[in-house]
């Protein structure tokens, strides 16, 4: 990429989007940024109780992670989000209109597989459906790439860093 972005990892629960921002951030010699810790308390409550947060919810936790991409615009940054809804994505480029996603895709058994793995880490498994049936998909008009997460981390994060250089320049 021949400019500095601010990516946005987003996808499901149980996808990687730590693991590859921190590693995607490393690549492209970026600050990384975790969207969980934008979180309110009262929304880490909730899903670690097994409640899906709702919209209300999430508005603040979009505001702050907008608020930490437009101020790396320019500079660059990688920040996790799932970032689930073409409304949510739309809010965060409101904030930072440079923004670009990276979206981690991948069969659900994997997914939850994965997920059932983690240690210390407050979304349950019980979660996965409702962040599969709220999951809208980038859509053309959106500046981002799709990237399966089959694979080993730094094989994910090549092909991400892959498809992301294949992107018109956005900043």
């Amino acid at each position: 990429m021949s400019t500095p972005h601010v990516v946005v990892v987003m996808g499901v629960a149980g996808t990687g989007k730590t693991t590859i921002g921190h590693l995607l951030a490393a690549r492209l010699g970026v600050p990384y940024a975790e969207g969980d810790d934008f979180h309110p308390q009262a929304n880490i409550a909730k899903m670690s109780a097994g409640t899906p947060l709702g919209d209300d919810d999430r508005w603040p936790w979009l505001d702050a992670i907008g608020a930490w991409a437009h101020g790396r615009a320019g500079l660059g940054g990688v920040v996790s989000c799932s970032a689930l809804k073409r409304s949510y994505r739309d809010r965060l480029r409101a904030a930072a209109p440079g923004v670009v996603f990276v979206h981690l895709t991948g069969d659900r058994a994997l997914i939850e597989n994965r997920m059932s793995h983690r240690q210390g880490h407050f979304m349950p498994t019980a979660l996965l459906d409702s962040q599969f049936a709220t999951l809208q998909p980038l859509q053309p008009d959106e500046a981002g790439v799709a990237v399966d997460v089959a694979g080993s981390p730094e094989e994910i994060t090549e092909r991400a860093v892959t498809a992301l250089a294949g992107l018109p320049d956005t900043a």
